[in-house]
């Protein structure tokens, strides 16, 4: 997962960077100008001087030659033993030399040498003190970067705590508009500027989605009154009808028929408006459910689906299992399962098993690919071996409401012989 950074300390990190490179790059450029000036400046120094030396010998050969650099000696081919002996071999040229003088310290020498007509001439030129001034001055520049540096840090600090302040004055009141669930508006309280422009994006976005909670809300409560009232009066109605003394068994089974999908359609009916409301306020907790005693009433809601199919449903139960959740909201769930169960299976058996801590709906139907487990929870996928009507919504509200209650809901193919296995676990 790729890590996210706070706004404020890119900026503190990138002037502290730039102030970082800026000052080692000036450091390095010194540095470096310094070093090669001095170069050509001492060899070009030394050469001239050691050419002059040579000439004037040459010229006047009784007479000592001025010497104008710190020291400077003058052999022939035939006294040249009588020279250092680093010195002896050196070409014409301006050499490096390394020496310890009488107290121990070592010295760093310039020797410029030039032979020429049997005349050996040698310029010596002490760089050590230009050497200690060159620490000095890297000491120096080494300093100033980390000075330039943290400077540049307390000025990243002061500019991003000033440059973020209305950001971050407007997270707050963001924050503050969660936590006492009243928004208000937030364009007054900044300048005319992007923040300011943000702002007032903000309360757009915020009166829009405010109408839509609000239609959302009106159109829920006009929904669990509209249909409530005519569910109840089909269920009473129902209720009335099978009192009657001659009504025939068909009747009375097609009876049965309706007050049980009457019952489904208000569980469903209440399911949703709960998904709704919970989805905003959070899951409905404090009713116990007995999930093998709404697993068996499913069933007994589901067998009309059989049409006559040789299909047995069986339920195993292995002890007791209870949700902290509403009847309807597991009734929702368990009969798009098993109803699914029933549908897809043509003949054998539809095993429903509460164990603990999950209940699992295992059938002999044509089964699922592996790979297309995941996709039938979607919204409007249907399996392949669907048929009749529906929108493949069922198990997209199954998923819905599983989530909201932290349930875990999965479907896979059985491994040993066709059909499916779905599986709700609790934990």
């Amino acid at each position: 997962m790729r890590s996210r950074r706070k706004l404020r300390f890119r900026l503190i990190v990138t002037f502290t960077l730039f102030g970082f490179g800026l000052s080692a790059l000036f450091a390095f450029a010194a540095l470096n100008i310094r070093t090669r000036v001095e170069e050509q400046l001492i060899n070009a120094a030394l050469q001239d001087e050691v050419d002059s030396l040579n000439q004037k010998v040459r010229e006047n050969p009784n007479e000592p030659p001025a010497i104008e650099i710190v020291k400077g000696r003058t052999f022939s081919d035939r006294t040249i033993y009588k020279a250092p002996l680093a010195w002896q071999n050196l070409d014409t040229g301006v050499h490096d030399i390394f020496e310890d003088d009488k107290d121990g310290k070592r010295h760093h020498y310039k020797v410029a040498v030039r032979r020429d007509g049997g005349i050996i001439n040698f310029i010596q030129f002490d760089v050590s003190r230009d050497e200690l001034g060159k620490r000095q001055l890297l000491t120096s520049v080494i300093a100033a970067v980390f000075l330039f540096g943290l400077l540049s840090l307390v000025l990243g600090v002061w500019l991003s705590s000033r440059v973020l302040r209305p950001v971050t004055d407007l997270a707050r009141r963001l924050r503050d508009f969660r936590r006492v669930g009243k928004a208000e508006m937030l364009a007054p309280h900044f300048a005319d500027d992007e923040v300011g422009e943000l702002a007032v994006a903000l309360d757009e976005y915020a009166t829009r989605l405010t109408a839509v909670v609000e239609r959302d809300r009106e159109f829920n409560s006009d929904v669990s009154h509209e249909l409530r009232t005519p569910l109840a009066v089909i269920a009473s109605t129902t209720e009335l009808l099978q009192g009657s003394p001659d009504l025939t068994d068909k009747l009375r089974e097609r009876l049965k028929r309706i007050e049980r999908a009457s019952r489904q359609a208000t569980e469903l009916i209440e399911a949703l408006l709960l998904l709704s409301r919970a989805e905003r306020r959070g899951p409905t907790r404090g009713e116990v459910t007995d999930v093998a005693k709404v697993a068996s009433d499913v069933i007994e809601s589901q067998r009309p689906q059989m049409g006559g199919k040789p299909i047995e449903i069986d339920l195993i139960s292995d002890g007791s299992v209870t949700v902290n959740a509403p009847a309807s909201v597991l009734s929702v769930a368990l009969t798009n399962l098993i109803g699914n169960a029933i549908k897809y299976t043509m003949e054998g058996q539809v095993t429903v098993r509460v164990l603990d801590g999950r209940i699992e709906v295992i059938d002999t139907g044509p089964g699922i690919k592996p790979e297309d487990a995941e996709k039938l929870f979607q919204r409007g996928i249907r399996g392949e071996s669907a048929t009749g009507g529906g929108a493949g919504l069922g198990l997209a509200i199954v998923r819905r409401l599983c989530e909201l209650y932290g349930w875990d809901v999965s479907l896979r193919p059985r491994p040993e012989m066709a059909g499916a296995i779905s599986t709700i676990d609790f934990r």
